[in-house]
């Protein structure tokens, strides 16, 4: 990969993971507001879906044999994005945004690093070793003292 789509690629992510909380607020914001968390997800769904939908079709849908051919397994996917929205959106409000957000945070670091040990779900395959361990510790310490 050169230099210009790791920009790139590294820009597009930074960038998603500053909608994660912007999200988790909104999305709380509507839960606080109509005394109701599932409702809420449910809405800012609705809008991902029909914003996503139209990107698939603007893009060019798959064949159907490219859609049967996925393992019925990798589609659980959608249950991890509806139990983090639901759980953010109920959270976030009540446990405070910024210990929501360390927690998920600290999550998905231990997360990345198990899926790349095992390759799971298709990953390349990267070991956790004492240098990766020693990033994943200064990582962690690192959003700690930042809540502190």
């Amino acid at each position: 990969m050169n230099g210009a789509n790791s920009l790139t690629y590294a820009s597009i992510m930074l960038l998603g993971g500053m909608a994660i909380p912007v999200m988790a607020a909104m999305s709380g914001g509507i839960g606080v507001r109509v005394g109701n968390p599932s409702f809420a997800t449910a809405t800012v769904f609705a809008l991902a879906f029909l914003i996503t939908a139209i990107a698939a079709f603007a893009t060019g849908m798959p064949r159907f044999a490219q859609i049967a051919s996925v393992p019925p397994w990798l589609y659980l996917g959608g249950v991890c994005v509806a139990f983090y929205g639901l759980s953010i959106t109920f959270v976030g409000p009540r446990f405070g945004l910024a210990n929501a957000i360390f927690c998920v945070l600290v999550g998905q670091i231990v997360a990345a690093a198990l899926i790349d040990h095992f390759g799971l779900f298709g990953t390349p395959q990267a070991s956790i070793d004492g240098k990766r361990l020693l990033g994943m510790a200064v990582m962690v310490l690192g959003l700690f003292l930042a809540k502190k």
